[in-house]
């Protein structure tokens, strides 16, 4: 075993009543890179200027694909042609991992609601979808086609009539065909062979070829991640969904295999950025899964990727108690959260900040990147304290209907007149009192 590796891998022990500098640095991990967010910014405002030329310019300099304007379209020959690569097995996991997005979708899409007013009048809601989206499928170090899946199967399913997705093509120009197939699947409209910083300004201001969407939904490295909220207000978007992390609630019973074998499958994703956690009372566990973590590592292909998370972005904190550990994971707010215990369900109901919540020995992480139905797309960097993850309602816009009778005007006029006297707007009290006057 890779002693030296195992070393690096740290087991700090924690509780709230004493400090731990090396807990203390994990949890504090910002949600933005401030050098990523500086390089975002100039590149930002260089496409807001240039458009096309701009983007051609960055695809080239970060991606290493020489394109002009009229090659950043995906056409229809190609999505076409891509289906003629994909496997079959893919093209059914690709349909039924479809249908289960859909069906969760349509089950948590909220419906149009009235209630009566006090005086025969009707307050209520209503909910229609955005009219275009874009969505940002990372290509970089992987073709995620699960994520494709994972956010325009759910703005089809809102109703959103324009969906206009962007990924990375290699240096040829060349998109994953697995990746086009799920967009296909999906129902992507439009499919833009432009990523990173590039992608997220031109869906942001648009340009000559990519036309201005409503909201940029999706997940990124820290540069997509900083570009998402540098054009926020031009564009709204989903929240903050960058590098992938994991927190593991376990007491004696879970597998230190198993426990071991999740923590990794967050290592991978290849930006340096990715964090794991397991918090225990048990420190047999602990030392079990730090010695798991070097021998899976090592049989894994992403091997040297992951080892820089081992070393830089794994924790095992070792708690008094399961109270304890849970009050760490909630501190920590997890994108995606494991409960690894007896009797799990009980402690589902004390998860206050997570993205994701996996309950049981049967629920493994990737179940919910690729299978169960709920969107992967999930907060990172602490902000599932404040963000939930990517939903169907997303994509669509809620507006407050009121229709007030004659006899509901009259009884909430004192209420009119008075906030219009305390915030001195007395024209608001003029144009509800003059429909009582003669004219």
């Amino acid at each position: 075993m890779n002693t030296t590796l195992a070393e690096s891998i740290r087991i700090a022990k924690w509780s709230p009543h004493r400090e731990s500098e090396v807990v203390d640095a994990f949890l504090n991990r910002p949600a933005f890179d401030p050098e990523a967010e500086r390089i975002a910014r100039e590149v930002l405002e260089d496409i807001r200027q240039r458009g096309d030329q701009a983007v051609a310019q960055y695809a080239k300099k970060f991606d290493g694909a020489a394109l002009t304007a009229a090659k950043f379209v995906v056409t229809r020959e190609e999505r076409t042609a891509a289906a003629g690569e994909v496997d079959m097995v893919f093209k059914r996991s690709a349909s039924e991992v479809h249908n289960r997005i859909a069906r969760f979708g349509k089950a948590g899409m909220r419906k149009d609601w009235t209630i009566a007013t006090p005086k025969g009048g009707v307050l209520g809601e209503q909910f229609l979808p955005l009219d275009r989206v874009g969505a940002y499928i990372p290509a970089g170090a992987a073709p995620l086609a699960s994520t494709a899946l994972m956010t325009v199967a759910l703005a089809k399913v809102a109703g959103v009539p324009e969906i206009v997705a962007c990924t990375p093509c290699d240096k040829s120009g060349l998109v994953n065909p697995y990746l086009l197939y799920a967009l296909e699947v999906a129902g992507a409209t439009e499919i833009y062979r432009v990523g990173g910083i590039q992608a997220i300004g031109a869906m942001a201001y648009g340009t000559k070829t990519i036309r201005k969407v409503q909201k940029i939904v999706g997940p990124g490295g820290p540069y997509v991640t900083a570009a998402k909220r540098l054009v926020y207000g031009e564009v709204d978007l989903d929240l903050v969904a960058g590098p992938s992390e994991i927190a593991i609630l376990a007491d004696d019973s879970a597998s230190p295999v198993h426990v071991a074998a999740d923590m990794l499958s967050q290592a991978e994703h290849g930006t340096g950025h990715e964090k794991a956690i397991l918090v225990t009372p048990y420190m047999k566990l602990a030392e079990a899964v730090r010695d798991q973590l070097v021998i899976q590592s090592a049989t894994l292909s992403r091997r040297e990727a992951i080892e820089v998370v081992l070393r830089n972005g794994t924790l095992i904190a070792v708690v008094d108690n399961l109270d304890m550990g849970m009050d760490l994971c909630n501190l920590f707010a997890p994108e995606h959260m494991e409960i690894q215990t007896k009797e799990p369900r009980r402690w589902v109901r004390k998860v206050k900040s997570a993205g994701a919540v996996f309950v049981g020995p049967w629920t493994p992480e990737c179940a919910g990147d690729f299978a169960a139905g709920p969107s992967h797309v999930l907060p990172t960097g602490g902000k599932a304290a404040i963000f939930s993850g990517l939903t169907v309602e997303a994509f669509r816009k809620r507006t407050s209907v009121i229709s007030l009778t004659r006899a509901d005007l009259i009884d909430v006029l004192p209420i009119i007149e008075t906030f219009g006297r305390v915030e001195q707007l007395d024209a608001h009290t003029r144009s509800a009192k003059v429909r009582f006057e003669a004219i």
